[in-house]
């Protein structure tokens, strides 16, 4: 077994239990409907985080020929699944009690929260190209760093519900554009 293959084992775990995480509070949600009120923006986060848990587990395929593995590199790459679990935690409600759950009340509690991992996920994926390559990534996925951070720092800013709903549509073409774009194929 090379170093990669026992290395993404955990990687796997970690972006395994996001998907779980997501895919189990959206059960509960549909299993518990008479008391949910609904909201579909953390609705469409939940779907955008699951499509970029895919690709963080798609395009780490490409770390299969970096060798040389330092505590520091894995540490940085486990980071970034670490960071992705957190935003799962908290896209939607734990629980649904016999009072109920309001999406849009839940979504206005933790979106600081979602967009601040989101932030330092963008944050850390910059960071573990320096560290497991010694370069930052090509110039459209760097581009599209940049305007994720950018949307990130906005949404942390402005509350206003138009503005959050505005960048959740974007943030959600974003995403199917960079993936169509930079990681269509497995490399």
């Amino acid at each position: 077994m090379d170093a990669f293959s026992y290395l993404s084992v955990l990687l796997s775990i970690v972006l395994g239990l996001g998907l779980t995480q997501l895919f189990t509070a959206a059960g509960r949600l549909i299993r518990h409907r008479e008391h949910v009120r609904g909201d579909w923006l953390p609705l469409l986060w939940a779907g955008v985080l699951v499509v970029v848990f895919v690709q963080v587990w798609w395009s780490m395929f490409g770390l299969r020929f970096h060798r040389e593995w330092t505590f520091i590199q894995f540490a940085v790459v486990l980071a970034q699944t670490g960071t992705l679990y957190l935003m799962s935690a908290v896209a939607l409600p734990e629980q649904v009690d016999g009072n109920g759950v309001d999406l849009r009340h839940h979504y206005e509690q933790q979106h600081r929260w979602f967009f601040g991992f989101f932030l330092a996920a963008l944050v850390i994926s910059l960071a573990k190209d320096l560290v497991v390559s010694g370069q930052l990534p090509g110039r459209s996925n760097l581009a599209f760093h940049a305007f994720s951070i950018a949307v990130c720092l906005s949404a942390l800013l402005i509350h206003a519900r138009r503005f959050q709903e505005a960048v959740g549509v974007v943030s959600a073409a974003a995403v199917a554009a960079y993936i169509g774009l930079l990681f269509s194929r497995l490399q």
